[in-house]
């Protein structure tokens, strides 16, 4: 996004990570708005911890929630968001956040995500390179020195240039990385 979107817990952070991360989403915004409803006889307000804009132009609201932490009265807010949302015409998502390996490998990569970890010779490199999967240590002494090669290629990942499971375990020499293939989502 290029710019600073708020969060209030660790949690949130990770899904602001994610929600950065997922070339679905071309935008979002942190706490986008008050949502005021009655219920019982009662006002009640709600505000959702996300709202992101999908490139097909969807909306989806998210809110950020361990399923442990979540007691009745909040439970009736998020169905009462879900309910707006539908009314809005958007999705609405509650979540416990990413697993914690996908959340390490994506707060890893985060810190690559700023151009100036592109080098347009060296992602030209990693592109032959990787144009047949291989670990990624041994891809990136390919393609030169390692302390040279590697911010690009962790760019390039966080860019979806290049692809990785970053799901299965942590992101380490071992880790198959691939020119992504287009249509694949790989």
């Amino acid at each position: 996004m290029d710019a600073h979107v708020g969060f209030e817990s660790w949690l949130e952070r990770d899904v602001a990570m994610m929600l950065d991360f997922d070339p679905a989403v071309v935008m979002f915004s942190s706490q986008p708005f008050w949502l005021i409803w009655e219920q019982d006889g009662e006002q009640r307000r709600h505000v959702p911890d996300y709202f992101a804009r999908l490139a097909d132009g969807t909306g989806v609201v998210v809110d950020v929630r361990p399923d442990d932490r979540i007691e009745r009265r909040d439970a009736e807010a998020f169905a009462a968001t879900g309910r707006a949302c539908r009314e809005a015409g958007w999705l609405f998502r509650r979540t416990a956040g990413p697993g914690a390996v996908l959340a390490a490998n994506v707060r890893w990569l985060a810190g690559y995500r700023h151009r100036r970890c592109y080098r347009g010779e060296v992602a030209g490199l990693l592109a032959g390179v990787f144009a047949e999967p291989k670990p990624l240590m041994a891809g990136a002494r390919e393609a030169g020195d390692p302390l040279g090669v590697l911010p690009v290629l962790y760019h390039l990942l966080w860019t979806r240039v290049l692809s990785a499971d970053v799901t299965a375990g942590l992101l380490g020499p071992g880790s198959v990385v691939s020119v992504k293939q287009e249509g694949t989502g790989r």
